[in-house]
């Protein structure tokens, strides 16, 4: 059976997830939630994180004993059998390249703004379609060469973060603010959900150091940890940042900014140079989703192929250990999806989130499973509170779906409805070629010898 290489440690793989989480959701997406839900944009990120947060310690207690790459894959085939594997493993590669392509769009619209270039749809495309393949042939040249450049930008996006809490809450607290936190709900309990059911977006990817379980030193004990560390950070700079935003200037501003974010902070200050700085970073936030997406996306092909459920030539691995053929692929439909969908960003978000939610359902029904069916299994990391903590989980990711678009759930079934035809054809093949290697040993055995 095809292996990949462990060469990240703890930090690196934090690293990774962090980087996944942390792009077009707080760069971008705030803006969008923000003319959703106002000012309660905060508790939409609060909510959206404990959504995340009991799946997230579902994800941290199911990796402690289950190493192989393949995240929730893998454990939804663990618990409930190859076919439903194979929907959320489906549904989950689907999640990496359509987050990947719509954060290509977020980085392309920070990258028109930063360098001044006209705002046409023709530009914003052409850098979307171009991103994923350069960090694509990036991923080619080996796990330990990307996650090392992703490490540095995951640094990077961090401090800028922490740059726009700090100087806006100073200004905030020198002069109070220029935003308005009342009225509170101005779109209603309904906007705040909505605002929610979109901003989960910018949660998403704390599970990717899961899907590449394999690449980790000692991964029982370094997998939980470091999806752990990588949700608390997050969430942190999260509220943190909604809060001051909100605080530093009107929420009907941030919905209408292509760059939410720097347009908050200009009002705290003028420095150029704190200014820039912010805008590369929200580049270098949102290139580590997509490198981190391409990790995850090819893992997670690389993973259903070698349980036979996806072609066998995924399966290749290149001298250095990556898994080439699903790199490509992922990195080469990621491309495709911004061009077919003509730059959309909200739509992909949200389509985006449908199959999020119902990766993240299993990741819950499965630890419930496999608490059930294997109790004894030495579990480096337990879920506290259990079992309430995956019934909120699962509770949590029925309300959020029930306020996504009606095209996002239309997408998301076509696209297991596709999943399935691929499934059966692929099954049917499989089983003819361990007929004809049955049948030929069999004829090799009853042949009378010389």
């Amino acid at each position: 059976m095809a292996e990949l290489k462990r060469t990240l440690g703890v930090w690196q793989a934090a690293a990774v997830s962090i980087g996944a989480i942390i792009g077009a959701g707080i760069f971008v997406l705030i803006g969008v939630a923000s003319g959703l839900a106002g000012p309660a944009v905060i508790l939409s990120f609060i909510l959206a994180g404990l959504a995340a947060l009991f799946t997230a310690l579902c994800a941290a207690e199911l990796s402690s004993f289950i190493t192989e790459s393949g995240g929730s894959y893998i454990y939804t085939h663990h618990a409930f059998g190859r076919f439903w594997g194979f929907i959320v493993g489906w549904v989950q590669t689907a999640d990496y390249v359509i987050g990947a392509s719509a954060v290509s769009i977020g980085f392309a619209g920070y990258l028109i703004y930063f360098l001044h270039i006209p705002s046409t749809t023709a530009a914003l495309i052409i850098i979307a379609f171009v991103l994923p393949l350069a960090l694509g042939v990036i991923n080619l040249r080996g796990m330990r060469e990307a996650a090392g450049m992703n490490s540095i930008m995951v640094f990077l996006k961090i401090i800028a973060l922490i740059i726009f809490i700090g100087i806006g809450a100073w200004f905030i607290g020198q002069h109070g603010p220029s935003g308005s936190y009342v009225p509170f709900f101005p779109n209603g309990m309904s906007g705040m959900l909505h605002g929610a059911a979109i901003i989960f977006f910018a949660f998403v990817g704390f599970n990717t150091v899961t899907v590449i379980a394999e690449e980790v030193k000692d991964p029982v004990r370094n997998v939980p940890r470091a999806l752990l560390i990588a949700f608390v950070v997050c969430a942190a700079l999260y509220i943190g940042v909604s809060t001051v935003a909100i605080g530093l200037v009107d929420w009907s501003v941030l919905a209408t900014s292509n760059a939410p974010l720097e347009t908050a902070l200009h009002v705290a200050t003028q420095n150029p140079f704190v200014l820039a700085y912010v805008s590369i970073a929200a580049l270098f936030a949102t290139a580590s989703v997509v490198m981190s997406s391409i990790f995850g996306g090819s893992r997670a092909l690389f993973a259903m192929a070698r349980q036979n459920l996806l072609p066998h030539p995924i399966t290749r691995i290149s001298g250095n250990g990556v898994p080439y053929i699903s790199v490509i692929i992922v990195s080469v439909v990621m491309a495709g999806i911004v061009l077919v969908s003509g730059g959309n960003l909200a739509t992909l978000a949200q389509v985006f989130n449908f199959g999020t939610l119902l990766t993240f359902f299993f990741i819950n029904m499965s630890l419930v499973k496999l608490r059930w069916d294997n109790p004894e299994a030495v579990r480096g990391f337990k879920v506290p509170a259990y079992p309430l903590t995956p019934v909120l989980g699962i509770l949590s990711c029925a309300l959020l779906l029930v306020y996504l678009s009606r095209y996002a759930i239309i997408f998301g079934v076509i696209w297991i409805a596709i999943g399935i035809l691929i499934f059966e054809a692929n099954l049917k093949d499989f089983k003819k070629k361990v007929e004809a290697k049955l049948k030929k040993e069999l004829h090799s055995e009853k042949r009378p010898e010389p």
